[in-house]
């Protein structure tokens, strides 16, 4: 391909994605079916602009690559091992259960059983990208509900190995197969391989690049690590996501995940959207118009046996019902790997080509269903669950608040006092309607999500207060305001020494909320053990310079246990000396 043919291809995917997403984002129907309406309207079955749809859906797989290692970056190892149960269980008897079902049906329509354990192996994945982009939009992974749709995601990219191994299995031609003990512990060495590049070598490796101090070369190793793991994966029949999902979670703790998040963020946004603009460009518009009963039929019928099978098992866990319903629609479509799967029984003559073309078409299609019923699940929440739509903004004041709970109607009163009109915004609509009451214009939204910040008129505002309960969403909003916004000051709170710690590293000075009210309390109880009110007060300010001190100090070793427990007892051993020194001065002064 020649540059110039490059940048006519280029120019096509980002027109396309720019005139529909923003208006389909406006509609309430989401950004995936955006690209996805985008891909087949410039493929190869509508406007013909890009005739090689396979060519670029390979590249662009690697921003679903890009979300996995994103993903986990922000879960510890200790959180992956608390949804153990979630992934071999939930995921487990989903993966079972579906294939299972999809089997017996696809048999009793006269496919052979080899045939219909194929198509009950491609049925019973679901789409990570379409699924965990769908969830991020809506605020909605770190629900019961999302988590147990990441969950079972998760394991379906560790069923590669077995599943391609069942593919090999009822092959025609047994002897084509590749698969076998062998490879088996070639897949096992290269996972152990990344756990120990990633625990001994990663860390040291990254603190040079960025001792350089050249941000662009940062990037650049960034993605090739993500590349790196991408590619030893592969080399070894296993899932490219699921290799870098590894590496990100093994990553979670290092002191450089927020320059990796920012530096693969926008990276990973404009691949993922080009993904699903690929797969609209494979829908056959031409075989969907000769059987569209056929097609639409059949889609909808595995969709809705799908969600059948995920909300029984939401059931079977307990979740209620706005969770199941989640966990059911999100992830109710047939997953890109289901190409995969149904390329090779191809290859190996295992289904007809008439059979793949028909298989690939409804894929595509379910994909196209999930944004309709994620919209109908909003529905659903706003008319039988009490949710109520965000309240429009019409304000755009220099001043932003976000959560106006305790905390942040302390600050809200000070400032109006001073003739300073906030734009006030909360996600608890008893709160909103509350502090209504008292005579309060609060908004009803969620103020860490993008579309609200800008409706609030953040790019023009001077000032956010962060005053959220949720430490993750406050965290999150804090990021993408330095990263979107830099110039806007942000005065955030914190509400614990771990919360503090994050926000420090984006340069900020949390407000710790109950450590200025602790310190009162310890200079009350100074004051009634026999200290005098001077006294107690010098105690207090050398206590409060030494604690700030201190947790500037154990910033960077924060996750090293050993480390920070040395410097903490250090630290108890200076304060005692500093308070002991502080005391016989004041003897002296007294004197």
């Amino acid at each position: 391909m020649n540059t110039s043919h490059f940048l006519v291809q280029a120019a096509i995917y980002l027109a396309a994605a720019i005139m529909l997403v923003p208006l389909f984002k406006r509609l309430g129907l989401g950004s995936v079916l955006g690209y996805l309406i985008a891909g087949i309207l410039i493929g190869p079955y509508a406007l013909k602009l890009i005739a090689d749809p396979e060519h670029v859906m390979h590249f662009a797989e690697f921003g679903v690559v890009l979300m996995l290692f994103l993903i986990g970056l922000e879960l510890e190892s200790q959180k992956v091992w608390e949804l153990r149960k979630l992934l071999f269980g939930l995921g487990g008897m989903q993966v079972v259960f579906t294939m299972g079902l999809i089997t017996v049906i696809a048999h009793g329509m006269h496919f052979s059983w080899p045939e219909a354990l194929i198509i009950g192996m491609g049925v019973a994945m679901s789409s990570t990208a379409i699924g965990l982009t769908a969830l991020t939009e809506k605020k909605q992974l770190h629900t019961p509900g999302g988590q147990a749709a990441f969950a079972t995601l998760l394991f379906q990219d560790l069923s590669v190995i077995p599943l391609f191994m069942l593919l090999a299995f009822i092959a025609p031609n047994r002897s084509t197969s590749s698969f076998d003990l062998l490879a088996v512990a070639k897949a096992l060495a290269v996972i152990l391989a990344i756990v120990i590049a990633s625990r001994t070598l990663l860390r040291p490796l990254m603190r040079i690049i960025a001792q350089a101090g050249v941000r662009e070369i940062f990037v650049a190793f960034s993605l090739l690590l993500v590349i790196g793991v991408s590619l030893a994966m592969q080399s070894v029949g296993l899932s490219m996501a699921l290799g870098t999902f590894l590496a990100g979670v093994l990553l979670a703790e290092s002191e450089y995940r927020y320059e990796l998040r920012l530096d693969i963020e926008p990276v990973k946004g404009l691949l993922l959207g080009l993904f699903f603009i690929s797969v609209g460009m494979t829908v056959d518009l031409s075989l969907v118009a000769d059987q569209p009963l056929l097609i639409f039929g059949l889609a909808l019928l595995i969709v809705l046996l799908k969600i059948a099978v995920l909300m029984g098992l939401g059931w079977l866990f307990k979740y209620p019902l706005r969770d199941k319903l989640l966990f059911g629609v999100a992830i109710s479509q047939i997953g890109e790997f289901a190409f995969v799967i149904f390329g090779i029984a191809l290859t190996q003559t295992s289904i007809s080509r008439e059979t793949y073309n028909i298989l690939n078409a409804i894929v595509a299609v379910s994909m196209l269903i999930t944004p309709l019923l994620l919209l109908l699940y909003d529905g659903f929440l706003t008319l039988q669950c009490g949710e109520r739509p965000k309240d429009a903004i019409p304000e755009n004041n220099s001043v932003i608040i976000a959560g106006f709970g305790r905390f942040g109607q302390i600050v809200g009163r000070v400032l109006i006092a001073k003739g300073i009109t906030p734009t006030l915004i909360d996600n608890d609509p008893n709160q909103v309607d509350l502090t209504r009451q008292f005579g309060w214009r609060c908004y009803y939204g969620d103020a860490a999500r993008l579309d609200v910040l800008e409706e609030a008129g953040i790019a023009e505002a001077k000032l956010l207060v962060i005053a959220l309960n949720d430490s993750a969403a406050t965290l999150e909003m804090a990021t993408l305001v330095k990263e979107r916004w830099p110039r806007v000051a942000i005065v955030v709170r914190a509400r614990s020494r771990t919360d503090a710690f994050d926000l420090r590293e984006l340069d900020l000075n949390p407000i710790r909320e109950t450590f200025y009210s602790s310190l009162e309390a310890a200079r009350q109880a100074l004051m009634a053990t026999g200290e005098n009110a001077s006294a107690a007060a010098k105690i207090i300010k050398q206590f409060e310079k030494h604690d700030h001190e201190q947790l500037e100090a154990t910033l960077k070793i924060r996750h090293d246990r050993k480390a920070l427990s040395s410097v903490m007892e250090q630290g108890r051993q200076d304060l005692k000396t500093l308070l002991e020194l502080e005391s016989v001065s004041t003897d002296k002064n007294e004197v």
